[in-house]
């Protein structure tokens, strides 16, 4: 018996069972899809966030004020917590002054009512330069028109989403337009809810950026900032701008040894640090329940070629009576297994691709108004398409190795006796 007779023998046997050689191919199907599925979706969130990432300068700190924490554990009932130090002038000369810090941003940031042709809309207004939005985000494009200039006390310059909101037929502000922006805030001193408003001229629109920050805000100047929301000086956020991304680090440490744990620093490497450490659990809870879906497609391959050796036990009687090896016999249930492992892993990897896609294609959908589409796409990489192929196929091979080894070791007269 060669090799291309066992082949024969063994595709006509799964021929014969075929509804049962079919739910177990879909067995083992299921698990190779899902490998391929969880394996192309973990890539493709990998590169989106990498590429929206890279929207923000890899040399940039981001400095905010840590807060006390106020102990109990329960509701917290009165005033926000107190920040641990206070980000004002003196702090940003100091943070100039460390070595590979080539500047640092001062910024305010409140929540403004902006209204328009009697339209109004809340928003998150930051208060900084804006003609530092390019160390934010690199890639940063504005609007055909948009003038941008330093220390324009009547400039406001917003993003596209909120120029042109999700949804709606018109578009909310356009450039050289007229928007009123009020804060509301409590009076320190009588403790009463007041309001400020100031109106301003919109001097540039920007583009789609993918940094969230941007593409839902405004910016304006940062005196105009400080006197709107009534800040005093005390800066919600500094920018430290380190030389290059390789001394980020360093500048981290220099920081920590001015200030300790008083002071919230965040860079975009912790950032990215922490969104693989976000869909790196989930990609390994989907990779679990994918091997639990192939070892359930091995336990389909041993019942359906165990049940095969008691149904044949009389034909592998015939078989090894007229001449047929315990190896050839181990060999043609192997080959079945093989089989198996083979159509199902090969329609798997097919089925993965297709439902990657099918799944990703509710992540992130829609577009920023026109310019680009920020659908999640999956990755697949050929090495990891092919280990799961392998994986599958020799985990079949071994399910099947059990009934092949019973089935090879029947005595031709015990099972010529058999009913």
């Amino acid at each position: 018996m060669n090799i291309k007779e066992i082949f024969i023998l063994s595709f006509d046997a799964l021929k014969e069972r075929k509804t049962k050689s079919i739910l177990t191919i879909i067995m083992v199907m299921v698990g190779s899809s899902l490998m391929v599925a969880v394996g192309g979706i973990s890539a493709g969130f990998g590169g989106f966030f990498n590429n929206q990432l890279s929207n923000l300068a890899a040399n940039i700190i981001f400095i905010n004020p840590a807060q006390v924490q106020q102990g109990g554990g329960g509701p917290v009932v009165g005033p926000p917590p107190t920040p641990k130090i206070t980000l004002n002038a003196a702090v940003e000369n100091r943070l100039k002054s460390l070595p590979f810090v080539d500047e640092v941003i001062p910024s305010y940031q409140s929540q403004v009512i902006l209204e328009s042709q009697g339209d109004s809309k809340e928003y998150q207004v930051f208060s900084m330069d804006p003609q530092k939005l390019t160390v934010l985000s690199p890639t940063i494009e504005f609007v055909e028109g948009s003038s941008i200039q330093q220390n324009d006390p009547s400039a406001i310059i917003i993003s596209n989403e909120l120029a042109n909101p999700p949804g709606e037929p018109a578009p909310f502000l356009k450039l050289f337009q007229t928007v009123k922006a009020t804060y509301t805030f409590v009076d320190p001193t009588t403790g009463k809810r007041e309001q400020e408003s100031k109106s301003f001229v919109v001097r540039g629109i920007i583009k789609q950026t993918g940094n969230p920050n941007i593409d839902k805000s405004a910016v304006i100047d940062t005196e105009v900032g400080n006197a709107l929301f009534h800040k005093s000086g005390k800066f919600d956020s500094l920018i430290v701008v380190a030389r290059s991304g390789m001394y980020v680090d360093a500048i981290e440490q220099e920081i920590r040894k001015l200030y300790g744990n008083d002071i919230g620093i965040t860079t975009v490497k912790a950032i990215i640090k922490t969104v693989q450490e976000f869909t790196g659990g989930i990609s390994a809870f989907l990779l679990s329940i994918a091997i639990v879906s192939l070892v359930v497609g091995a336990v389909g391959i041993i019942t359906t070629l165990y049940t095969s050796v008691i149904e044949r036990t009389r034909e592998i009687g015939t078989m090894k009576a007229i001449g047929a090896k315990g190896r050839h016999i181990l060999a043609l249930f192997l080959t079945e297994a093989l089989m198996i492992g083979i159509f199902g892993a090969t329609c798997g990897i097919l089925g993965g691709i297709v439902g990657a896609y099918v799944l990703s294609a509710g992540f992130g959908g829609g577009n920023d108004g026109g310019s680009s589409n920020s659908q999640i796409a999956p990755i697949f990489l050929a090495v990891d398409m092919t280990r799961v192929w392998l994986i599958s196929t020799a985990l079949s091979l071994l399910a099947g190795l059990f009934p092949a080894l019973k089935a090879s070791r029947l005595l031709p007269i015990v099972a010529l006796k058999r009913e």
